[in-house]
């Protein structure tokens, strides 16, 4: 298995358990992610997940529409969606060269699928009331991918303006500033 296989795998087994738990009548609930509802979310991590499988292939993805995942039987569709994201990233030879689709060295594409399956979770649980932890190891390998692309990536609007954290934070919740979130965001009462 390659390494982003492994950190992958270890972030679908944290990233499921927050899916199944959401219920229907929270999929209208607001999230860290402005103009994203916890149905809006699923559906976009149905996108990643399905898409970078694609990528991995270095075949086609299309980004161009948010594919609706809500009518049908989704929770137990992505626990399988994520299965097939890390086998696609399992053999070596998907880590050389350059994306076609995105034009990016192949582990930076890898990475990009690692962070929505890292922070996207955590967004549907504090939205949901639902425990999340992120794997550690995940955590640390895109603190270094945030730094490295952090200025590009708000440039581009994929990440939003840094939020500041304390200098002793720790590694996720400097994930979650660098990449616009709020750590302290909480779901608004009813």
């Amino acid at each position: 298995m390659t390494a982003i296989s492994n950190l992958l795998r270890a972030s679908a087994d944290r990233a499921v358990p927050v899916l199944d738990a959401v219920t229907d009548d929270q999929l209208d609930a607001a999230t860290p992610c402005a103009g994203f509802r916890v149905g809006d979310l699923v559906n976009h991590l149905f996108q990643v997940v399905v898409n970078f499988q694609s990528l991995a292939r270095r075949e086609v993805a299309d980004f161009s529409g948010t594919p609706d995942v809500l009518g049908t039987d989704w929770r137990a569709r992505f626990a399988a969606e994520t299965d097939a994201l890390v086998q696609a990233w399992t053999p070596e030879s998907v880590l050389a060269g350059v994306s076609p689709g995105m034009g990016l060295p192949q582990p930076a594409v890898g990475r990009m699928a690692l962070l929505d399956l890292t922070l996207h979770p955590w967004d549907l649980a504090v939205a949901t009331g639902l425990p999340y932890a992120p794997d550690p190891a995940a955590v640390a390998e895109l603190l270094t991918m945030v730094d490295e692309m952090g200025p590009r990536a708000r440039e581009w609007k994929v990440f939003g303006e840094q939020v500041p954290v304390a200098a002793d934070a720790d590694p996720f919740t400097r994930l979650l500033g660098g990449t616009g979130r709020d750590p302290h965001w909480r779901r608004p009462s009813a």
